[in-house]
């Protein structure tokens, strides 16, 4: 019995040991895209990095690594090309939206770019809005959800890219750290004066949007015919809202109930979140893809496994092996907030090799675009299963595409 025991103690000691370990490097910190296009485009670029930005980073080492980090490797669906944010944290928007083109592709046949800056227009308004109703006690930020997408359509509709674009003065990128910077100073004044007139309020932010980025149209020509918003979202795009749900997946609410997904930039505390175990909600996520179904997605994108180089997204050894992340790590990291709600993305396809899937996500964030514009990795990441698994919270997708969640 002593010498069975001291063999399985030593099988398993060879086991561990000989389990793949990945390795890390430290790089300094390069100019990218946003300081080379976007904050160029804002005219506004510091003369020299700071000393903070010459920091060196640390990250999983994946040179020597076979990636699938080439768009044409995997089975994907329409979608308008990627494009950029800009220096504004809407990702919320640029990524849902995104999503809706696909949506309409889908289901009428027709290729339309819309306007992620009416959303994120609208969506201004009603952030004020909530911040002057409850007195300061409402958080008035860049960010918000994907379901806010949803919910502005729903009393403002939608209108094509080319109608309203929110680019002025020949700008070639958004930029709203000005504009933000000013709206929030007088919120925040009237917090200090307690001159909390709603509507007066409501157009003074407006006014302030309109400057920055233009007014945008209650009426525009589609067609030859005179359009609102509202119409061309029933009537045009044929998108209906409530045929779209958010899925949601962490251990700290109830399973199979609607829930608050509780983060900062779910200001207006929704409570309209499926939540699911792990499990189902990564069999819907595989389930959804191949049907022919593309995605919002949102999570952490800030990790060591997260290469701006490849453009990839693994979970290194180091932090936890594949076969420990479950529920259990998953919520651990996003109690102790090293995952937050920092990015939301669109998932367009999939790619399956020796058991393993790897999902093609466009993205509108700089970090994606740090690349020669030629290179078909540009706007693109490539996530493991595994880094969705941990790192990736909750999505927006077509309820036909998850029917098994619903049984």
């Amino acid at each position: 019995m002593k010498k069975y025991c001291l063999l399985i103690m030593a099988l398993l000691s060879v086991s561990a040991y000989s389990q793949k370990k990945d390795k890390s490097v430290f790089k300094e910190y390069e100019p990218g895209f946003y300081q080379n296009f976007i904050m160029k485009d804002a005219r506004h670029v510091k003369a020299e990095m700071n000393k903070k930005d010459m920091e060196k980073l640390f990250f999983m080492d994946q040179s020597d690594l076979e990636l699938p980090n080439d768009p044409s490797l995997y089975k994907s669906y329409w979608h308008t090309p990627p494009i950029s944010q800009g220096n504004t944290g809407t990702c919320w928007c640029f990524s849902t939206i995104s999503m809706y083109e696909s949506e309409v592709k889908r289901l009428t046949g027709q290729e339309i770019k819309l306007s992620e800056i009416y959303i994120v227009y609208w969506e201004y308004v009603e952030k004020a809005r909530g911040f002057i109703q409850k007195r300061g006690n409402s958080n008035f930020a860049e960010g918000s959800e994907g379901n806010a997408v949803a919910r502005i359509m729903n009393t403002h509709g939608l209108v094509p890219w080319d109608v309203y674009n929110g680019l002025v003065g020949g700008r070639k990128y958004h930029d709203h750290s000005d504009m933000y910077r000013e709206m929030n100073t007088f919120l925040l004044s009237l917090k200090n004066t307690n001159a909390w007139n709603e509507k007066e309020s409501l157009e003074t932010i407006k006014s302030i949007m309109n400057y920055y980025m233009g007014t945008p149209p209650e009426k525009f020509e589609w067609e030859g015919n005179e359009i609102t918003p509202k119409d061309f979202q029933k009537n045009i795009l044929k998108i209906n809202t409530d045929d779209y749900v958010e899925i949601l997946s962490y251990k700290q609410e109830p399973y199979w109930e609607n829930v608050e997904y509780k983060v900062p930039d779910n200001w207006w505390h929704s409570k309209g979140y499926f939540n699911v175990p792990l499990d189902d909600f990564m069999e819907a996520l595989k389930e959804a893809v191949k049907a022919g179904y593309t995605i919002s997605i949102g999570g952490d994108v800030s990790e060591a496994g997260f290469s701006r180089e490849t453009n990839v997204a693994l979970v290194p050894s180091f932090d936890v092996p594949s076969e420990y992340i479950d529920e259990d790590a998953r919520q651990f990291r996003f109690s102790n907030h090293s995952t937050t709600d920092d990015h939301g993305m669109h998932l367009v396809g999939y790619y399956e090799n020796d058991g393993k899937i790897w999902y093609l996500i466009k993205d509108s964030s700089s970090g994606s675009r740090n690349m020669d514009k030629s290179d078909k990795k540009f706007g693109y990441y490539f996530f493991s299963e595994d880094y969705v698994r941990l790192k990736m919270m909750g999505v927006t997708v077509r309820k036909d595409a998850v029917k098994s969640l619903f049984k």
